[in-house]
């Protein structure tokens, strides 16, 4: 059973990180890189130009984005690119409604949105907060960190508080 859940786990961090690669593609920008897992590397395959990559420890995912190609799109397209992710955990999560695999992508796509320190939600609050300024702040987004760590883990802790 707890091997199910790990598949399923992975599948839903493979196909969020597989959203951030087709809307980088559908906006011009280069994403040479797919991984799944960390540690070391089992194997690799390209295809048109990306390396998927499998590790060792299912634990993670992640898409190598040419980040400056991303930077000079519309705020409207890297806004896109960022929260591709979690609109494809949605729609999964919406196609397999009761499921176990419905479930994690619900709670991928809701984790993801927070504005927690290199998650979708934080990353998408850097670009926007960017662009309202016109320019970089490190206060501003040192703040925008910590008050989003705050924010999160207040949001995850009541959460907890309240089911456990």
């Amino acid at each position: 059973m707890l091997i199910t859940y790990v598949l399923l786990f992975a599948a839903t961090m493979f196909i969020h990180e597989l959203g951030h690669l087709l809307a980088a593609r559908l906006c011009g920008v280069r994403a040479p890189e797919l991984g799944l897992g960390w540690g070391p590397k089992l194997f690799e395959v390209g295809v048109r130009g990306v390396r998927f990559k499998m590790h060792l420890l299912p634990v993670g995912a992640y898409v190598r984005l040419d980040m400056k190609g991303l930077q000079t799109r519309p705020l409207v397209q890297q806004v896109f690119v960022l929260l591709a992710g979690v609109l494809v955990n949605i729609a999964a999560a919406l196609a397999t409604q009761g499921s176990w695999f419905s479930l994690m992508n619900y709670l991928l796509a809701a984790t993801n949105l927070l504005p927690l320190y290199q998650q979708d939600g934080w990353k998408c609050g850097m670009v926007m907060l960017r662009a309202l300024l016109a320019r970089r702040s490190s206060l501003v987004e040192w703040t925008f960190t910590v008050a989003g760590g705050v924010v999160s883990f207040t949001a995850l802790a009541s959460l907890a508080f309240k089911y456990f």
